[in-house]
């Protein structure tokens, strides 16, 4: 009988895969438990359906992450942080503060996760900080942090 799959089942299928198994295991175990449905006309057309919806969601998210990456390229932001002895900071610039300063000054709305930070900004100065916006796109947002007055 050909099945295709609602959810991952270990040893047989990942979720969305058709695939053919014995009448046995899909009548008493896959499809009393949901983890599959039989591969008729109706629930084939559905999960060509899903995969292109899913197919359209990815396209759009990797052009708005093309977008974010490109916008990055001329924006300057600059970061207010309190001074302590020897031009030190008190504590360190987080990759919160960056989105947060990002989002204030230039309108790009970018989650903290998706920032980079290789080692804490504990000193004033510029900085290259890395962003990966998924899909191997990849931007770099220039910072300078600067003595808060």
């Amino acid at each position: 009988m050909k099945v295709i799959f609602q959810a991952d089942v270990r040893g047989q299928a990942k979720k969305g895969e058709m695939k053919e198994v014995s009448d046995g295991y899909a009548r008493n175990y896959l499809l009393p438990r949901n983890l599959a449905v039989e591969a008729n006309r109706d629930n084939m057309n559905a999960l060509r359906l899903k995969e292109k919806a899913r197919a359209a969601q990815e396209a759009k998210e990797r052009a708005l992450a093309l977008e974010n990456a490109k916008k990055l390229e001329g924006i300057l932001v600059k970061i207010p942080a309190k001074a302590g002895a020897n031009g030190r900071l008190f504590g360190s610039v987080t990759s919160k503060e960056i989105s947060e300063a990002l989002e204030a000054q230039h309108g790009l709305m970018i989650e903290k996760q998706k920032i980079v930070l290789s080692e804490p900004i504990k000193s004033f100065g510029s900085y290259d900080i890395k962003c990966k916006f998924g899909y191997t796109i990849d931007g770099v947002i220039h910072i300078i942090v600067v003595e808060e007055k």
